[in-house]
């Protein structure tokens, strides 16, 4: 076969994948124990649930969260005006949004150290326990907090294979091959409710999606977005769960 028709193969081989690349399943599951419908002017946290061994939700992940559900990154922000020495606010005050956000490492540091790994409640029972400890039920009604939201989970690849093989010569450069990967976005949110002092419930998502690395002279990506995805959907069902709206859904998607 000449250089012209290998460039085409390789091209056919690209547009046939392109449709099975990037594909994902995505499955939200609701469990409300306990109802909720929280103002404006109330605040929660999201907080990676405690690990004293393995790795915990990542900051990027709770990052997204909060962006979805307010518009802003609060904690982030916060730390950042931290770090730099500025004057900052660690609950946010947005007019437009469902509710506020209280920056997660200042709700911690506040409460140390009753949500480090080794103290932090981790059933109803060590909940109330929290709560009855001196001073925690006031400080928390001082920040205006409603509810602690747990998130529990990782992202991380399961499974990929095949190669790319890029070279250069007198004729230009090029890549030939195929490989692909697999990735798995498993996140729990665990609601607390502050003022009654129970569990309202959890929230449960599951996107598994393939992505794929073609080498057609150029590598051409066709990349799943399994996190930001796992982010989106998680965060919608929380909003309307807090809102006091949560169904249980179950779905699959595609990139679009």
């Amino acid at each position: 076969m000449n250089s012209a028709g290998t460039v085409s193969a390789r091209l056919a081989m690209a547009i046939a994948l392109v449709s099975t690349g990037g594909c994902m399943t995505a499955k939200i599951e609701e469990l409300r124990e306990a109802p909720t419908q929280i103002s404006s002017h109330e605040a929660i946290v999201l907080l990676a649930k405690p690990h004293l061994e393995g790795t915990g939700t990542e900051d990027k992940f709770l990052d997204c969260l909060e962006r979805e559900l307010v518009g802003e990154a609060v904690s982030a922000d916060v730390a950042e005006r931290q770090r730099s020495g500025k004057e900052f606010e660690p609950r946010s005050n947005l007019s437009k949004g469902p509710f506020q956000i209280y920056a997660d490492h200042y709700f911690v540091d506040a409460l140390y150290p009753w949500l480090e790994p080794s103290t932090a409640p981790a059933n109803a029972q060590g909940f109330s326990a929290f709560l009855a400890r001196p001073g925690v039920a006031e400080r928390v009604g001082e920040m205006g907090v409603r509810y602690i939201v747990w998130v529990d989970g990782v992202t991380q690849k399961t499974d990929g294979g095949g190669s790319i093989a890029c070279a250069a010569g007198p004729g230009g450069a090029g890549c030939l091959g195929l490989g692909w990967w697999e990735k798995s976005s498993d996140y729990e949110a665990t609601v607390w409710d502050l003022r009654q002092g129970i569990s309202a419930g959890s929230l449960t998502t599951d996107v598994k999606g393939t992505s794929v690395m073609i080498g057609a002279i150029a590598p051409i990506p066709l990349i799943a977005p399994v996190q930001s995805t796992a982010c989106d959907r998680l965060a919608g069902q929380l909003k309307a769960f807090l809102l006091g709206a949560g169904d249980e859904e179950t779905a699959a998607v595609s990139p679009q």
